[in-house]
């Protein structure tokens, strides 16, 4: 067991340390298969996400309705997470929900977003969160499309499109 745990601490000092950029701050790349866990401070996240990716992603923050840069994305290509560039949407499992989010039926990959029951504001609701740097994502709500019946309502903030 503490071998274990000495690995993991390893891994996550490995991860954390990143590489040097030409500008001398700190950077990463990750492969976007990679699942391993991603841990940054608060002033490492702030350096490399603008206020309102911050705001969404670190805070739980949510952007106004209608006013995310994919809300009414067309094109057709795949959503990552904004902190870490892990694939969790495809444009071909989006859809026009009306909320004014970017909405989606399901993720690529079932074990890259995880969901927490979210308790704030007085109802129950499921919060999304990428698997691997635990941004947050949006909710998950039952009232979606076939094939899966689910509705992932994403802040625009929380991605980047390919």
């Amino acid at each position: 067991m503490k071998f274990t745990v000495i690995i993991g601490l390893l891994v996550i000092a490995a991860c954390s340390s990143g590489m040097q950029s030409q500008t001398g701050t700190s950077s990463h790349i990750f492969d976007p298969t990679d699942s391993t866990k991603i841990v940054k401070t608060d002033s490492e996240w702030k350096a490399q996400l603008t206020d309102e990716e911050y705001e969404v992603t670190r805070l739980k923050g949510t952007e106004s309705a209608f006013s995310g840069e994919y809300w009414d994305n067309k094109k057709q290509g795949t959503y990552s997470c904004v902190c870490c560039d892990l694939e969790l949407f495809s444009s071909e499992t989006k859809f026009k929900s009306g909320t004014g989010w970017p909405s989606f039926y399901e993720p690529i990959v079932a074990e890259n977003v995880g969901e927490i029951t979210d308790n704030a504001y007085g109802w129950s609701r499921v919060e999304v969160v990428c698997n691997r740097c635990d941004a947050h994502l949006g909710h998950v709500f039952d009232d979606g499309p076939n094939p899966t019946g689910l509705r992932y309502c994403i802040n625009s903030a929380s991605l980047k499109f390919k």
